[in-house]
């Protein structure tokens, strides 16, 4: 490619607009950019592409070599460009090298960034089509947060996003950030993906880019996952565990044995009040689908927390939750390390937190539906209480400990006493 300077009126009798040009040879393409300095053409070299008289002394020539010092700054910012470009692996645009010369010369308010400007739209768009209920409302809010995570990319790889440079070196990039920096487990992971490529869709379709290498991520799969579950033991430990010298943890900790003992999602039991209590049991409206009745009988647990707060739960924000259980777990001891297991494309990932880590709202959920399934509870029972329609979807919460695994197994496996004792 090669850059030169041209006037916009070279055969004018008055002062004329020097241009700015760059033609790149194998896509056939030019970029023009005004430099916004005028001079007559009787004052140009077309020879050299500037102005002549560059070494006298006169007031033209003053001038002349005023003109040529701007000049320089259009050429010599075009190289750097380029350069930049070329070493962060970025498609050579001339709409994006346009935006560059603009920010550069102050011919915009302020510097900008056009991935993050079509995200609002997005978030705009999206707003407008859904409706005020609670499941739209986590939608919008996953894609707030996903805007947040690239926006956060953005700066650990201290380099601006452009819809030109996502390939798959950008995915990759982006999945370790997310696993290496983030600690996001595969499932969190798959989301967010999904999200991604749905903004990737829309700006596809509203020609904010023309790139399709995104139609072909793949969400990581993991290899080997353990969600943790927990005893029946396990929760009437936490229950009786003594934190009343904390009582922001306390109020956390009763939210979670609460959510143990209704196996609803934390957006549904952290909500329960008085009047949802009718002969006993809870009866709630699903905050994911509203066309679903919840019916939960009440238990000694769930009874004695409602009661407590006379029937006035705390409350508290789910990411604060989150937080918050986590600490509870430590205090108990819950340090025992866990291992995570992802892979990304042929790298397998292994990673290690200790277990009061992988406690979360949903944690509750889990719990239930495992204590219940390992006291033989029918799973239709079970799923009348927790909402799933999905026998495929509700069995992936099941979650039996490596104790009961080990007993499930001697129950069946067992010899009488006559072989034991010829072993003997």
């Amino acid at each position: 490619m090669r850059s030169t300077f041209n006037l916009k009126e070279p055969n004018a009798d008055k002062e004329t607009l020097i241009l700015f040009s760059a033609y790149f040879k194998d896509e056939g393409r030019k970029f023009v950019y005004s430099t916004g300095e005028t001079i007559h053409p009787d004052e140009w070299d077309f020879v050299n592409k500037q102005p002549n008289d560059l070494n006298g002394r006169t007031n033209g020539a003053n001038k002349h070599r005023v003109i040529k010092r701007q000049l320089d700054r259009y050429s010599n910012f075009f190289s750097d460009t380029i350069q930049n470009y070329k070493l962060a692996n970025r498609e050579i645009i001339i709409s994006d090298i346009k935006d560059d010369f603009n920010v550069e010369f102050k011919r915009t308010k302020s510097i900008s960034n056009k991935f993050f400007e079509v995200y609002e739209l997005f978030l705009t768009d999206k707003k407008n089509d859904y409706t005020e209920d609670a499941n739209s409302q986590t939608t919008i809010k996953r894609y707030e947060y996903n805007k947040k995570l690239l926006f956060d990319f953005q700066q650990n790889r201290n380099n601006k996003i452009h819809f030109n440079q996502i390939n798959k070196v950008f995915y990759n990039s982006f999945i370790n950030f997310c696993v290496s920096n983030k600690k996001h487990s595969a499932n969190t992971l798959r989301r967010n993906v999904g999200l991604f490529k749905t903004f990737l869709y829309w700006a596809l379709e509203n020609n904010h880019t023309y790139k399709t290498d995104f139609q072909k991520f793949k969400a990581p799969k993991p290899q080997q996952t353990d969600e943790i579950a927990l005893t029946l033991e396990q929760v009437q430990e936490l229950f009786e565990y003594d934190l009343s010298k904390n009582e922001r943890l306390e109020k956390v900790r009763d939210l979670f044995v609460f959510g143990c003992a209704t196996g609803m999602r934390y957006s549904n039991y952290s909500k329960v009040q008085k009047r949802d209590i009718q002969n006993g049991i809870i009866k709630v409206r699903d905050e994911k689908n509203n066309d679903k009745t919840l019916e939960v009988p009440l238990n000694d647990f769930s009874r004695y927390v409602l009661k407590k707060y006379d029937y006035k739960l705390p409350k508290i924000s789910n990411q604060k939750f989150n937080d918050y259980i986590k600490e509870v777990f430590q205090h108990l001891g819950y340090v025992e390390e866990i291992k995570k297991t992802i892979k990304i494309g042929k790298d397998i990932i292994e990673q290690f937190h200790p277990l009061y880590e992988r406690i979360s709202s949903h944690t509750a959920r889990r719990s239930f539906i495992t204590v219940m399934k390992n006291k033989k509870i029918p799973d239709k029972v079970i799923m009348s209480y927790t909402g799933h329609r999905s026998l495929e979807v509700f069995n992936k919460y099941y979650k039996p400990n490596n104790e009961e695994k080990k007993d499930f197994m001697q129950t069946v496996w067992k010899m009488d006493d006559v072989p034991l004792k010829q072993l003997n």
